[in-house]
């Protein structure tokens, strides 16, 4: 592990937080009707237990993984003289890339869409949105990270640079926050915006299906799943799924076992057209 590592992570976090925290207090994009309160304390309360289950069941860190390959020569860079700038690089955009893909194979897996969908059936949306996934998901996310990293023989710098943006930009991309227009166009072509994700959280099948990324916004550019606007715009737009609707479905209790209740639904891609059982 690298050194402070954990505290770097935990400023890292606290900090995002609080600012977003503080921008959606001063310029909300939409009028949020589901109760702070309840959304946040479950919200933040899965953080907790996704933590305490991962440092328990997947007891190595991504960035100790990174150090591993590189004390055993492990992954694509420690195979050739890559310059280290360019590793650090590559391998920060190749992890977004991996993230995107995995995103994908959530919605499009139903078993997989059940975990994930936990995610959406959010009521409201902001920044602690962007920090609810149900623990076994979390779980399959490591162990996919894990890989990932071990095959690349991704730098530890990377990796610990990765974990901080994919944190700090999950919370801004998921923020309740107004972004001139203007300014939005040109920062989606760089990163994920809040309007840019916001079509993701959508009722309507179509606009959950796309916009996938979380840090960088070229992946659904590349593979046709960029959608600029929801139909209904912005304020009059329905965030969550069909499913949960009611206000004990923010609980953190009934959260973690929505995978397990209800069907599948309509979600998945490749199933609109089917039947939902």
């Amino acid at each position: 592990m690298l050194p402070f590592e954990i505290p770097i992570r935990l400023a890292a976090f606290a900090g995002v937080f609080v600012l977003m925290a503080a921008w959606e207090l001063l310029a909300p994009r939409r009028h949020q009707a589901a109760e702070r309160p309840l959304r946040w304390s479950s919200n933040l309360g899965i953080v907790v237990l996704d933590t305490i289950l991962v440092r328990i069941l997947v007891p190595a860190t991504a960035v100790a993984i990174a150090l591993l390959a590189e004390e055993r020569g492990w992954g694509f860079f420690h195979a050739f003289a890559i310059p280290a700038g360019l590793a650090i690089l590559a391998s920060v955009i190749v992890l977004d890339l991996a993230i995107y893909l995995q995103h994908v194979v959530f919605h499009a897996v139903p078993a997989l869409w059940r975990l994930h969908r936990m995610h959406h059936a959010d009521l409201a949306f902001d920044g602690t949105t962007g920090v609810r996934f149900h623990p076994i998901e979390i779980l399959l996310s490591m162990l996919t990270k894990l890989a990932v990293v071990a095959a690349l023989g991704a730098p530890a710098l990377a990796v610990l640079l990765f974990e901080v943006l994919l944190n700090a930009t999950s919370m801004f991309s998921h923020g309740n926050v107004r972004v001139p227009e203007r300014l939005d166009r040109m920062l989606r072509w760089i990163v994920v915006t809040p309007d840019m994700h916001r079509v993701h959280h959508s009722v309507a099948v179509p606009e959950t299906n796309s916009n996938f990324g979380f840090n960088l916004p070229w992946w659904d550019r590349m593979f046709g799943t960029y959608r600029a606007q929801p139909i209904a715009g912005h304020d009059a737009m329905t965030i969550g799924i069909e499913q949960f609707r009611e206000r004990s479905e923010l609980r953190l209790d009934r959260m973690l076992l929505q995978p397990f209740r209800e069907d599948v639904g309509a979600y998945p891609i490749g199933r609109r057209d089917k039947d939902p059982r």
